[in-house]
């Protein structure tokens, strides 16, 4: 690939700020600090979703094998 392709798609800390103010300008003060804590509870929740779907799969793994090995004793 092309560096001037890539260099394309990067952002400086200029832009960050340039972002920031006009989050800023457009939310306002009072909404940032709301917005936040909904962004903090949705990935919380993401992460739970997660982490219950592995025990899931555990679960779903160690049934199949208690019941490959009660067939192999039978």
């Amino acid at each position: 690939m092309d560096m001037k392709f890539l260099t394309l798609f990067t952002m400086g800390p200029l832009e960050w700020v340039i972002i920031g103010v006009v989050v800023l300008l457009v939310l306002g003060p009072t909404q940032i600090p709301k917005l936040a804590k909904m962004f903090g509870k949705a990935s919380k929740k993401f992460k739970e979703g997660l982490e219950d779907e592995d025990e899931k799969e555990e679960k779903k793994s160690s049934v199949k094998k208690a019941s490959a090995d009660d067939d192999d004793e039978a």
